[in-house]
């Protein structure tokens, strides 16, 4: 698991800078659009959640502790949960959105096997 950790990271952070992109355009257009959109202010909000687990999943990827699978799961669960639940305008959200899914469920499988050889 330290490999899908470490490539976790370096893909959450690679994708922070996109997601920080797109959510500055995508809230140029709330405002323009002047509607009241919570796209923006949703990308960037998702956008901090995914540096700050790119950044928990690198730093801790030869922990065998499950402390920090527990803070990558919440992290990266809140990050799905806000993206899903408020992309507006900014439908690209939903994709990163199921990116942060898969790894906090890769989180959750990571805690699991360290259950199974924990003795």
């Amino acid at each position: 698991m330290r490999v899908w950790k470490l490539v976790s990271g370096i893909l959450s952070l690679i994708l922070f800078l996109v997601v920080m992109l797109q959510s500055c355009a995508a809230g140029v257009v709330d405002a323009v659009e002047n509607e009241g959109g919570t796209g923006g202010a949703a990308g960037l909000f998702f956008g901090l959640l995914l540096l700050a687990a790119a950044i928990v999943s690198i730093a801790t990827r030869n922990s065998m502790k499950k402390g920090c699978d527990v803070a990558l799961i919440v992290l990266f669960g809140l990050a799905a949960v806000i993206g899903f639940a408020a992309h507006g305008v900014y439908s690209d959200l939903i994709v990163w959105s199921v990116w942060a899914t898969i790894n906090a469920v890769l989180a959750f499988v990571s805690i699991s096997k360290k259950n199974k050889y924990t003795y």
